[in-house]
């Protein structure tokens, strides 16, 4: 199982977008794992195709994801954690990405496919792009 951030689905869906490339090199690998993805991530996701190629794509993706995804809902709980965990890192990690985290640790995972390389700074996670 891979945990999806935000900036691997942009990077796929908006053929100039600086991670483009990359994206569509590991979108195979990525494609043939089970995926989860957090409910802010996809509201990150839907807003930024959305601005930058149309509402019309950024609906295909709302569905892709949801045949496609296992979708993980944060509670207030898993807030509070995250917020600590963006305390521990000084605010490197954002919001979004402290949430990835904890919810990584929550339920047993270590990849998480992402061109942010704040994630290199925690333990325990491996990203792949």
């Amino acid at each position: 199982m891979i945990l999806v951030d935000t900036n691997f689905l942009v990077g796929l869906y908006v053929t100039n977008d600086q991670w483009h490339e990359a994206a569509v090199k590991i979108s195979d690998e990525v494609y043939n794992q089970e995926k989860i993805i957090t409910d802010l991530i996809i509201s990150e996701i839907i807003t930024l195709i959305a601005s930058k190629v149309g509402a019309k794509e950024s609906k295909n993706l709302y569905y892709h994801i949801l045949d496609n995804y296992q979708i993980y809902e944060v509670d207030r709980e898993l807030y509070t954690k995250s917020i600590n965990t963006l305390l521990k890192y000084d605010g490197t990690l954002s919001l979004a990405d402290s949430l990835s985290v904890e919810i990584m640790k929550e339920i047993g995972i270590q990849e998480i496919v992402s061109f942010d390389k704040d994630f290199d700074k925690v333990d325990g996670i491996i990203r792949r792009g």
